[in-house]
């Protein structure tokens, strides 16, 4: 088949700027052909390089005593203990997810699932933070049900617990879902696997499913925004098959346990491509690839197609030649393709050889090291205008608005298709805060929790990215765990405008100095810019997924809540209502400035849960909704119901930050007030759980008749 000609529509398709595609001919000193044209496509755009993000996620913090893998591998590793690690990271499967939701939801678990095990991890949790368009939205519907059942289909098959996660809408994500999927596994520490190849003449070893023709160009279309033409790109989305994946995950950890192994890397966005560029780079080596050798389901597919490909659960290798033997009957066992595909080479060279000729020769480094790196023009968010005052409502009734939102209504609808046991080591499952994991067959457990609050982030990005690290550190101090570490997944509309490039700035900014003054380093992430659709930007949403350590599963800190029981609340209340959820559910109003994060109250605040968690029956961290919201649903999970003493609207809903709301005996409260008064934070009783009303200051309804409304509005909006 004959190739087509290089022309400026082609470039342009490809992704391509005129003054990069003239980087292009500078660095070959001729034209590319078509193939070499892809791959320079594929290892060049915003999905693989980072080209426009580069410069600012240098800024953030990745170090710790608890690190042993930053950011720049499949995923990022923390030690816990006793030869053991956690290997961990998010990354979002966007635009597939919105093109056809069943499958790139399915793929995006996938997907993260294999980050985790190519590096000789076992997965343990899976998280996803999922943002939607209004349900009135005529798609709304049928993009939450495919992407709620691909999550699921593809997670309960593989095997691996859904243990936390969040769900928002919005009408910035009508034309443009988010789709954000966070795996974890355990690794011993002796046992840590990474990508960089090493030795000359070593064989380049194809791994697991046949590649066929779903996804090519996949890394391209999820570099670029949405217009008219969205279905025209339905083929570059991957299909997924979670048993083969299963297969894949054991014989590759089978494998490991050989020697067999010197570096691995899954094939994930830009397949065989990225895969052995970045295998190549990192071990200052060229790689020679015979495409003849390609294991292939479909007739007839030419080097382009193979190259850029992105058919899943695929896998590559450099072996140790003398231990070719033993790895594939490993595979054959397992009833998938092993094949040698091509070798490490001394120069710099990715030389690709397909029916006896030569269909590329480029510099290799260049595909990975060279890639355009853009200092983007910037403009900081303006402040936001004075808001206009907030009207006292019903308590009641605003509460009633939140919890009949699907915003904020119980989740269930979307948790419970999701397997939240299998493996038998769930702690604590969806819906009650950070997600709980034993480490099996010991008393440590993990806690994992994701969290971003958008509508701050777009008020005032710099206090929005501090809240989101702030919020997930609360989040996991309310479960009795210390916090780790982070990763992040950095959602953005198109960052050649400079007011969103500004928003991404901003977010950084304040991740970055909320990470180091909560010792939560980075240690993995993914960004994803151009979520935009006809112009239209997403809510800037950088998603922080963390996770923190519980040594002993006596520390842990439950939600009990039971009758007679004091309500503490610890942390300052001003009552800030400015980008707040009561703004939004009850008055239909998007003003007013973010919540201030005060970072040294934040750490404080948090090491105050942790040392005096033995006198704490339950903890929440206060976030939507505030006080009331916090209030009822520890109530609604107990059964119990629950008296507050304040009574105004800005007590109750606003969204002050570092606070949470504590349950316990009279006798464990008296004991937490005199060490409050010790540490010098400020706590104090706001009510307590009694009988089967829940009521705000004089306002008062049924536990039962809010039960009702809070179980059943999520499912009658869009289930």
């Amino acid at each position: 088949m004959q190739e087509p000609a290089i022309t400026p529509e082609i470039i342009e398709a490809h992704g391509l700027k005129p003054e990069e595609y003239a980087e292009i001919l500078r660095i070959l000193n001729r034209d590319p052909n078509f193939t070499e044209l892809g791959i320079f496509s594929a290892m060049w755009n915003e999905h693989c390089s980072y080209k426009s993000s580069k410069k600012w996620l240098r800024t953030l913090p990745t170090t710790g005593p608890q690190v042993i893998c930053g950011p720049g591998e499949n995923a990022g590793i923390v030690d816990i203990g006793d030869g053991q690690a956690i290997v961990f990271k998010m990354e979002s499967h966007n635009h597939p997810s919105y093109i056809e939701p069943y499958q790139g939801a399915a793929t995006g678990v996938g997907g993260i699932l294999r980050d985790v095990f190519t590096m000789g991890a076992r997965p343990i949790a899976a998280m996803n933070s999922l943002s939607f368009g209004v349900p009135e939205h005529p798609k709304t519907k049928s993009v939450v049900s495919g992407v709620v059942a691909g999550v699921g289909g593809y997670g309960n098959c593989f095997g691996v617990p859904t243990i936390g996660g969040e769900v928002r809408f919005h009408p910035a994500y009508n034309g443009n879902c988010l789709v954000n999927a966070f795996a974890a596994g355990l690794a011993q520490t002796d046992s840590i696997f990474y990508s960089a190849a090493s030795g000359v003449g070593m064989p380049v070893v194809y791994l697991g499913a046949k590649t066929g023709r779903d996804g090519v160009g996949g890394a391209t279309m999820a570099s670029a925004e949405f217009d008219e033409t969205i279905e025209e790109k339905r083929p570059t989305v991957q299909v997924g098959d979670p048993f083969t994946e299963k297969r894949l995950m054991e014989a590759c950890l089978e494998l490991m346990a050989t020697g067999a192994v010197i570096s691995i890397q899954d094939m994930g966005a830009a397949g065989l491509t990225c895969s052995a560029v970045e295998m190549g780079d990192k071990g200052d080596l060229g790689i020679r690839l015979d495409l003849d050798r390609v294991p292939q389901r479909e007739e007839a597919m030419t080097a382009y197609e193979m190259m850029l490909s992105e058919s899943q659960e695929r896998m590559l290798m450099v072996l140790r030649p003398e231990k070719e033997a033993e790895a594939k009957a490993v595979f054959e066992k397992w009833e998938l393709d092993f094949a040698i595909v091509g070798e490490t080479i001394p120069e710099d060279r990715f030389l690709i050889e397909h029916k006896g000729a030569v269909v590329a020769d480029l510099p290799l480094a260049t595909l990975a090291g060279s890639a355009p790196e853009y200092d983007r023009p910037w403009v900081e968010t303006p402040p936001a205008p004075e808001m206009d005052p907030v009207p006292e409502v019903d308590a009641i009734d605003a509460l009633k608005a939140l919890i009949g939102s699907p915003n904020y209504a119980c989740k269930s609808w979307v948790y419970e298709q999701y397997d939240q046991s299998v493996m038998g080591d769930t702690v604590r499952r969806p819906g009650a805060g950070a997600g709980i994991v034993r480490v099996h067959g010991t008393r440590k457990a993990v806690a994992f929790t994701s969290d971003v609050t958008p509508r701050y982030v777009r008020a005032n990005p710099h206090q929005g990215g501090r809240q989101a690290v702030a919020e997930a550190f609360r989040n996991l101090c309310a479960v009795g765990a210390t916090p780790l570490a982070a990763t992040d997944n950095l959602n953005f509309g198109n960052p050649e405008k400079p007011e969103i490039m500004g928003q991404f700035v901003g977010a950084i900014q304040g991740i970055g100095e909320a990470c180091a003054a909560l010792d939560m380093p980075i240690v993995s992430g993914n960004v994803s810019l151009y979520n935009e659709t006809d112009g239209e930007p997403i809510l800037p949403t950088p998603t922080i997924g963390a996770i923190g350590l519980i040594e002993d599963l006596d520390h842990m800190i439950g939600r009990d809540a039971r009758e007679g029981h004091v309500l503490l609340l610890l942390g300052e209340t001003k009552g800030h209502l400015g980008q707040s959820a009561l703004l939004a559910e009850v008055f239909n109003r998007e003003d007013g400035d973010a919540p201030a994060v005060d970072l040294v109250a934040e750490r404080r605040h948090g090491e105050f849960i942790h040392d005096n968690r033995d006198w704490i029956d339950g903890c929440t961290d206060l976030s939507d909704g505030g006080l009331a919201l916090a209030a009822f649903e520890m109530a609604e999970s107990a059964g119990v119901g629950v008296i507050l003493d304040p009574a105004d609207t800005a007590t109750l809903f606003g969204e002050d930050q570092g606070r949470y709301l504590i349950t316990c005996s009279y006798d464990k409260a008296e004991a937490l007030m005199v060490a409050a008064g010790q540490a010098g934070v400020p706590l104090r009783t706001v009510g307590r759980f009694a009988g089967e009303m829940v009521r705000f200051g004089s306002s008062e309804a049924p536990l039962a008749e809010l039960t009702a409304l809070y179980r059943g509005a999520f499912a009658a909006s869009v289930g």
